[in-house]
């Protein structure tokens, strides 16, 4: 890491890169060169920080959503919640690669099985959509990553219901206490905890991934998909700018810290209040 941050201060271009020791000290020029938001290269990193946050909210929202309403309903015993359980979280186990390029293979337009669905089995659609250029680009990646995330928070949100205890459901239901109430008040009061550091570890894993979108799309996406990850690879290996890659990412690196700071300070006072 200090490698990193000593390199976001020198011009370490491919002129330099067989000897770090020649480049020019530049100080905060290469911090200059990436906040300047009225120059294309500071609105191209404005762009895919916005594109990354829009992302992230989109994925972890719906991730936790998925993963409770899943944990919800798995942990009321019937026969085979366990086979069910397994299949949930097969998109998890699997290698990150295999999962991607198999989605990539699914949302070709001429031959992908997503078009062939809509168009054959559904009849949503007349003609078949691009799904991995343009707008469609963020939607296919984003559908790509909930897949992928969504049984991680099924897996953490089951593991914490398991903990809370069933005497505690049976009290509140003799009191007349509502399957929302029991909900609201019980298990996501108890689950408080679990929640937060699951949140959390969404919302960085999401926010920096640059698996999804590199195997989607390689090295340069669509705009609607450029995340920051991906903005900071194509400034460092493919424009051969490696002090200004490594100046954006030491500003990505402060603003997490940041968010995490705040993130983990507004919980401990709520979970204080509580």
């Amino acid at each position: 890491m200090l490698v990193g941050i000593w390199m976001s201060f020198i011009q370490l271009t491919q002129f330099f890169i067989a000897n770090w020791s020649e480049a020019p000290f530049v100080g905060l020029g290469n911090y200059k060169i990436a906040v300047n938001f009225s120059r294309p290269i500071g609105q191209a990193l404005l762009h895919s920080f916005t594109v990354s946050i829009l992302y992230t909210l989109i994925v972890v929202g719906l991730a936790w959503l998925f993963g409770m309403s899943a944990a919800a309903v798995l942990q009321n015993g019937f026969r085979g919640r366990g086979g069910l359980r397994t299949i949930f979280l097969i998109p998890y186990s699997l290698p990150i690669y295999a999962g991607v390029i198999t989605w990539s293979f699914m949302l070709q337009r001429d031959n992908g099985l997503v078009n062939h669905v809509l168009m054959t089995n559904l009849h949503l659609v007349d003609s078949p959509p691009f799904w991995l250029i343009g707008n469609n680009a963020f939607v296919s990646m984003a559908v790509v990553a909930l897949w992928r995330s969504w049984p991680f928070a099924f897996l953490m949100i089951m593991a914490g219901m398991q903990s809370i205890p069933d005497e505690v459901y049976q009290a509140a239901a003799v009191d007349g206490a509502s399957v929302w109430q029991q909900l609201r008040y019980i298990t996501l009061g108890m689950l408080r905890p679990v929640n937060v550091v699951l949140i959390l570890m969404l919302f960085l894993w999401t926010f920096n991934d640059f698996n999804t979108p590199f195997v989607l799309f390689g090295a340069t996406p669509p705009a609607s998909a450029d995340l920051i990850s991906i903005h900071i690879y194509d400034n460092s290996f493919v424009n051969w700018n490696f002090g200004l890659g490594a100046a954006m990412s030491v500003l990505l690196l402060l603003f997490l810290l940041v968010v995490t700071g705040a993130y983990l300070l507004i919980t401990n006072r709520r979970s204080r209040r509580a």
